[in-house]
């Protein structure tokens, strides 16, 4: 179960050496910070479970913010109600969310195409109202679930892990705070085993079922093979994954709001995968990447910070430069993002993935090798 073929071991140890050191290449992007680079890594992981199922059923799925949300719900009450170890609010995370994506995805399987997508927005546009304002006394509704010095914390009462001070509690690995690079490095390590499931996935029977299902749906169905477990099992897996990132969500700031669960957070899961290429393995972690860095680092550039890049130019014509380079970051980050989103699905239907393949393929021609063909199938590889 653990073992992989050369080809995916490699691609392993490439993306685990990426992960771990973060913080060296992005320092140069200045994006080297700890609370951002969890940022980096929980939306990866998001992305990568999304893309079990739309990539590899081809099921748009317009409502995984929900799992996010439960997940991040289902962190603090462990927090609140046993104690501030991480490792079982994780698998209570998980497990709630794979027990409401089981639910959602039983009658949302019931229907194909833009009506399953409906249902799954629905579905999660009813979870976010209810956890806006009708589940206050679980949810606190707007203000959001917070973690108080009067929780009942029973395991940490039993083992006399009280708070010392008048701060409040702190999340902990055995025992540990995991504060500023140690958060980081416990989100890149769930980084790394989330590719590597995802990897067993993508290899797996179980796999290449999806990807039949996904090629053409109604002749496995004549074949006599039943689709709706493993569309099912797909589904769930991919919310289990959701619930993860709401975890670590919690982990690293531990407080949990309805604001996870809107259909702008399953809008940009969607942006993320779509970005980086549907169906690959690296493809939704590079869409992640940059979509995330794109909402905090473009947005966070303002008029002195351009006057300050464009100071080698004269007066009139910095003037210029700047009042049109301000309309793409700041506040009009989204308008660079949607640029380079109509860029990739125009000239690179198959995402940045697709764009490394074309590349690979005419270094190759150059260097005298016959390229491989650029087809969906290389891509998903």
């Amino acid at each position: 179960m653990l073992s992989l073929s050369r080809k995916d071991l490699i691609s392993l140890v490439i993306f685990a050496a990426v992960v771990v050191a973060m913080p060296l290449w992005l320092a140069p992007f200045g994006a080297a910070y700890p609370g951002l680079m969890q940022k980096f890594a929980i939306a990866a992981i998001f992305a990568i479970g999304f893309n079990i199922l739309f990539g590899l059923t081809g099921y748009l799925s317009f409502g995984h913010a929900a799992f996010l949300g439960v997940g991040s719900y289902t962190t603090v009450w462990t927090f609140k109600l046993l104690g501030m170890e991480i490792l079982p609010a994780i698998i209570f995370a998980i497990i709630v969310a794979g027990l409401f994506s089981l639910i959602i995805g039983y009658f949302s399987l019931r229907r194909t195409g833009i009506y399953f997508s409906i249902l799954t927005l629905a579905f999660a546009q009813m979870s976010y109202s209810l956890a806006y304002s009708v589940l206050t006394p679980i949810t606190n509704g707007e203000t959001g679930l917070l973690l108080a010095r009067g929780d009942p914390r029973v395991l940490d009462m039993a083992f006399g892990n009280q708070v010392d001070g008048a701060g409040l509690p702190f999340p902990t690995l055995f025992g540990m705070e995991l504060g500023g690079y140690g958060g980081f490095y416990l989100c890149a390590v769930v980084l790394i085993l989330s590719f590597f499931i995802s990897q067993k996935i993508f290899a797996s029977p179980f796999g290449m079922a999806l990807r039949s299902i996904k090629s053409n749906q109604m002749r496995m169905s004549y074949t006599g093979f039943d689709i709706k477990p493993y569309l099912l099992t797909a589904f769930v897996i991919s919310g289990m994954f959701a619930g993860l990132a709401g975890a670590l969500m919690s982990v690293t700031d531990p407080l949990a709001g309805a604001e996870r669960m809107k259909w702008t957070e399953s809008g940009n899961v969607v942006l993320m995968t779509i970005l980086g290429g549907v169906g690959t393995l690296f493809g939704p972690v590079i869409g992640a990447w940059l979509i995330e860095y794109f909402e905090n680092i473009f947005s966070a550039i303002n008029y002195n910070m351009l006057n300050g890049f464009f100071g080698f130019l004269p007066d009139g014509v910095r003037d210029v430069a700047v009042t049109v380079s301000s309309k793409f970051v700041g506040e009009g980050w989204h308008l660079t993002l949607g640029l380079l989103f109509v860029v990739v699905v125009v000239f690179l239907p198959g995402g940045v993935m697709e764009g490394v393949r074309r590349l690979s393929a005419y270094f190759k021609d150059r260097t005298g090798r016959t390229p491989e063909p650029v087809t969906k199938a290389s891509a998903a590889e």
